[in-house]
């Protein structure tokens, strides 16, 4: 099996090369100046099984993965497993108005035309798998964000609203630690209050674990409340970190302590590598075997 890493996935596309053994593919990826991309792949790839790396957001994201897979398919590869450490749509799963489209549907009908298996990491809804044609699977990354802090000696992990409390559940399990989540409750008309469900925050270390961190606003006004709260130690992480806009700021402007996401969207604070659980992974369900 050899590996192709799209622009978006390139450091897990090493990691990955190095921890399995396989060999990168060289390709040839640009944007020409209207925004539109060139892909050539540069090495013989017939008959070849293919592990192919890459993201769906932002949009632009979505058309290079398309037209690689394309192109893989056209080079005469035997296999393709595409793996996607960020399914972008992934939060439009139903419909939510009349008129409107399920986005994740639509793009898991095209995904799948060209690839054998797809992987996700920890997608919005795990029933997004069933928008695929072909086998797909979800892996988490939960017990890699967990190990992270497990030397932060933490009293509290919350989750940002009672939706998100299996996986805060499943990291209080492997850190040792208590486990709760943020709810929100309306005062009146103007003020609504964010603290957490059943256990106090004073003087205690505390990690918010969230799926995905987008523009931030959710994530500060917890902080905030906790603050106000006097907990002692704020941690703010995610899977997946888009942090879009002026999100970073946000956070620091509610003085977390630090911030945390995996390496599924590469940023500063990708602090987290999730290669080893993707191997782990391709390994237990055979992939690597003919």
């Amino acid at each position: 099996m050899k590996i192709i890493t799209g622009s978006t996935s390139k450091l897990i596309g090493e990691d990955l090369s190095k921890s399995l053994n396989f060999q990168k593919v060289n390709t040839k990826i640009k944007r020409f100046p209207d925004g539109e991309i060139y892909i050539r792949i540069l090495d013989n790839i017939k008959n070849e099984d293919i592990l192919y790396i890459q993201n769906t957001w932002p949009d632009l994201n979505i058309i290079e993965l398309l037209l690689m897979q394309d192109s893989i398919n056209l080079a005469g590869a035997n296999r393709i497993i595409t793996i996607i450490p960020y399914y972008g749509y992934a939060r439009q799963d139903k419909l939510f108005e009349k008129g409107e489209v399920i986005s994740a549907k639509s793009l898991a009908k095209l995904i799948s035309i060209n690839t054998d298996v797809v992987i996700t990491i920890d997608p919005h809804k795990n029933h997004i798998l069933d928008f695929f044609s072909i086998p797909s699977y979800s892996i988490s990354a939960i017990e890699d964000l967990s190990n992270f802090f497990k030397n932060k000696n933490l009293d509290l992990i919350l989750a940002p609203d009672k939706g998100a409390v299996d996986n805060v559940k499943k990291a209080a399990k492997i850190i040792n630690c208590d486990f709760d989540y943020m709810e929100k409750t309306r005062i009146d008309g103007y003020r609504i209050q964010i603290k957490p469900k059943n256990l106090d925050v004073k003087n205690k270390n505390i990690a918010i674990i969230d799926d995905i961190i987008s523009t931030g606003g959710t994530m500060a006004v917890s902080i905030n409340e906790l603050k106000k709260q006097e907990a002692k130690k704020i941690y703010v992480s995610c899977i997946h970190g888009l942090f879009i806009g002026h999100a970073v700021k946000k956070l620091k402007l509610a003085k977390c302590d630090e911030i945390i996401s995996t390496d599924t969207i590469i940023s500063n604070f990708s602090k987290v590598k999730i290669s080893n659980t993707i191997t782990k992974f391709l390994k237990s369900k055979n992939f690597l075997i003919r």
